[in-house]
């Protein structure tokens, strides 16, 4: 009963809806951050929330402009990319020597090592577009030590157009009078696409950490 009741408690982390309404732009703006410059926070369905939070604004339940919502998601990012940056100059191999835990695999790194290898800054820039490796992506690139401006470039680039498309879709979907019946089965459709992979991975951690004890 604990295990299942802390499982469905720890997946309600992907109800964006009641985040958003509970938390506000700042819950969006925290996830941003966290999904992009802490390693622990892989998890967080920062895609859902974006778009949520365009959707939010649209219909009025976020009381702000949506320039102002994108300009600070887009800073988040860049805050966040420059977070994994440094921890990753200061502590790269020592991560690399890291053991493996629930919140912490190898093979997350390692993915974003042969991402970086084979695409370069581009890494950076796409990377953001898919769970873990914007994660760790920028991590990477500060235990490499790519030169920050180039960074910051590569990221700066990628925050923009990652912010922008899940943000603006939520906004202009929810802009459009003969949608609006449909919105909340778009909301879910949009959630459940972005945020599958990562629950996938998380259940498979769960069976994998139960058939160990």
């Amino acid at each position: 009963m604990p295990v299942s009741y802390g499982f469905t408690s720890f997946l309600s982390v992907f109800d964006v809806e009641a985040l958003i309404r509970y938390g506000g732009l700042l819950i969006v703006l925290i996830a941003v951050y966290g999904q992009t410059g802490l390693f622990f926070c892989f998890f967080l369905p920062s895609g859902g929330l974006m778009f949520t939070a365009g959707v939010f604004v649209a219909t009025g339940d976020l009381h702000y402009n949506i320039f102002t919502v994108c300009c600070l998601l887009i800073l988040a990012s860049l805050l966040g990319n420059s977070t994994g940056y440094g921890f990753g100059k200061k502590t790269g191999p020592l991560l690399y020597r890291k053991k493996d835990s629930r919140f912490f695999k190898q093979e997350y790194l390692k993915a974003a090592e042969k991402f970086y290898e084979k695409y370069g800054g581009i890494a950076l820039t796409a990377g953001l577009f898919f769970p873990i490796i914007r994660t760790f992506a920028p991590i990477v690139a500060g235990v490499i030590k790519l030169n920050f401006r180039k960074f910051i470039l590569f990221t700066f680039i990628g925050s923009v157009a990652w912010v922008l498309s899940f943000v603006l879709t939520g906004y202009f979907i929810a802009s459009m009078p003969f949608l609006k019946p449909y919105l909340k089965y778009i909301i879910i459709a949009i959630i459940v696409f972005v945020t599958i992979p990562v629950v996938v991975r998380i259940i498979k951690e769960f069976k994998k950490a139960g058939s160990k004890k």
